[in-house]
């Protein structure tokens, strides 16, 4: 059975999304080096899993960017969360092409949804944003490893990933890597 992987980019201060509109804190610290290790992270997925509005951000951007990630992003299947009745992937950019138009809507019951996922054959699952999704992942115990990148900066405000777990969560560390441009890449897997 295949694993989940939750990557999200995380201030110091432990902030997932930020509290000032506007803001540029995801992108501080980026380097080459931490841009191979989202990269990676990127190409060893065997399905992207989404909440619907990251899905609806990214199917707007991704399919003609010409980043090195755009690759894995556009080409990699994909499953958008949703309990939004009659939802279709398509219906948000309908000259996306590709596998966009074959985004595996999944609104069922969340762990039966991850469950029916994990199940197939294939590289990890790759969680992704947004903070509701990412919540609602790590309340149900679905995730088997979390991959942070964390940026050099303290936002003193915004929104956390674990502000609304029910109990306490201990977690291995089982890797760090320090990038150029002063981020960190953190490898956890839950005890």
């Amino acid at each position: 059975m295949r694993e989940l992987v939750l990557k999200m980019s995380m201030s110091l201060d432990g902030f997932v999304v930020g509290g000032r509109p506007g803001s540029d804190w995801m992108f501080r610290g980026a380097s080459p080096d931490s841009g191979a290790w989202v990269l990676d992270t990127l190409s060893g997925a065997g399905t992207h899993a989404l909440g619907r509005g990251l899905f609806e951000n990214w199917i707007g951007f991704w399919p003609t960017s010409d980043s090195p990630m755009a690759v894995p992003v556009n080409t990699i299947p994909k499953a958008v969360f949703t309990s939004r009745p009659g939802y279709e992937p398509g219906a948000q950019n309908p000259d996306a092409g590709g596998n966009w138009a074959e985004t595996r809507v999944a609104g069922g019951e969340l762990v039966a949804e991850i469950d029916r996922l994990k199940r197939e054959p294939g590289g990890y699952v790759l969680a992704q944003g947004g903070l509701a999704f990412g919540r609602s992942l790590v309340r149900a115990g679905v995730v088997d490893e979390f991959r942070f990148a964390v940026l050099p900066v303290a936002l003193g405000q915004g929104e956390g990933l674990f502000t609304q777990l029910d109990d306490e969560l201990d977690l291995e560390l089982v890797a760090s890597t320090a990038f150029r441009g002063g981020a960190m890449g953190t490898v956890y897997r839950p005890r």
